[in-house]
């Protein structure tokens, strides 16, 4: 490849999947902000790191580089003795997109609304090894080997992750109906 083909090769291979960058970077940093900047540079470390790509599965190789770059925030943040409680935000409002369905009435949109809120907050109080297992699998649709390829985890680690992740969902959702 030369240099002049790499953008568009980049744009085509690796641009597609920045909406599930930009999902796992804002589930595992908790914050519309924080997740805009670990995208951001996970993406200039993508197309630094392009040449290296194998061209295999775009999508885990992307991922696993908005992950690595997440995780390094993350421990930036540590270290810096910044941090949020479960279950807040910091002023930045975000939820699943509200995509309007005209065949449903006033009542089940409010209900579905309120569906995404609360599983919004009950992800936000999973540990963020377990919240990013189960986001990649049940909102991103990655199986356990691209999951295992994305964490560097054997895939017997994924599938225990996401048990207990589906086990600490259930019982917080009992929870919140009281």
């Amino acid at each position: 490849m030369t240099n002049e083909q790499d953008p568009i090769d980049f744009e085509s291979v690796i641009v597609p999947h920045l909406d599930e960058a930009y999902n796992l970077a804002h589930w595992l940093m908790r914050s519309a902000s924080e997740a805009e900047d670990v995208v951001q540079d996970a993406m200039l470390r993508a197309l630094t790191y392009f040449r290296t790509f194998k061209g295999t599965n775009a999508r885990a190789w992307t991922l696993k580089i908005v992950r690595n770059t997440a995780y390094t925030a993350l421990r930036g943040r540590q270290d810096a003795g910044v941090t949020l409680p479960l279950g807040t935000d910091d002023g930045d409002e975000w939820c699943f997109p509200a995509i309007p369905d005209p065949a449903a009435d006033p009542e089940a949109l409010l209900a579905r609304v309120q569906e995404h809120k609360l599983l919004e907050t009950l992800l936000a109080q999973l540990p963020v090894m377990l919240r990013e297992c189960i986001v990649l699998h049940e909102l991103n649709g990655f199986s356990y080997k691209e999951i295992a390829a994305i964490t560097d985890l054997p895939i017997g680690t994924v599938m225990s992750r996401l048990w207990r992740a589906r086990q600490a969902l259930v019982k917080l959702a009992a929870g919140s109906d009281r």
